[in-house]
């Protein structure tokens, strides 16, 4: 797992925590490591750390898939860690019981709202785009390739933008208004 730790810290910037799986979470949920110091000032970054460690396999080609998910965001005054330990955990438990990886340009709907009176209400796969291409996959010492999944949230029109005309429309939207993805507070996109 050093390999792992590394590619993560060379980012997202030192390790200094990470939570515990939860009492009774189902079998494959994973722990939620917390980075800090990374490539982006001002940016908390949070990311699971033994999910790759769960057999996932593909809901369109049955391929075995193995995962790690991030979450980054800008602090919140009043919130030190923000919701993404949760909100990893909580997706985690879910591919872990259902055994389907998460795809680029999947769109998982919360069961609430991201923060109280927010409306970030689902959460995007995508790749790792603000880092650089060699960010997005790692292979680890026993040769198993991961592949990283950057969880971004969204509105719920833009949730609903990405379900009707699909992913490839969406990050194009996504280009050409240069939304800060990770401020929890950013304004919905016009779509």
């Amino acid at each position: 797992m050093a390999i792992l730790i590394d590619h993560f810290e060379s980012r997202l910037g030192q390790l200094v925590g990470a939570w515990s799986v939860r009492d009774g979470a189902p079998e494959g949920s994973a722990q939620v490591g917390y980075f800090t110091g990374g490539v982006f000032d001002g940016v908390q970054s949070y990311a699971t750390i033994t999910l790759h460690q769960t057999h996932l396999v593909s809901p369109t080609t049955g391929e075995p898939q193995h995962l790690e998910l991030l979450g980054c965001t800008r602090p919140v005054a009043g919130d030190e860690y923000g919701p993404f330990p949760g909100v990893l955990e909580w997706v985690a438990e879910l591919l872990a019981t259902t055994g389907k990886a998460v795809l680029r340009g999947d769109v998982v709907s919360l069961p609430m709202p991201l923060r109280p009176g927010s409306s970030l209400t689902a959460l995007y796969a995508a790749m790792p785009v603000y880092f650089d291409d060699g960010f997005f996959s790692v292979t680890l010492e026993n040769g198993t390739h991961v592949s990283v999944v950057w969880l971004v949230p969204l509105h719920e029109a833009e949730a609903e933008y990405v379900e009707k005309n699909g992913w490839p429309a969406f990050e194009a939207e996504l280009t050409k208004q240069n939304l800060d993805l990770f401020d929890l507070e950013r304004p919905q996109m016009s779509l």
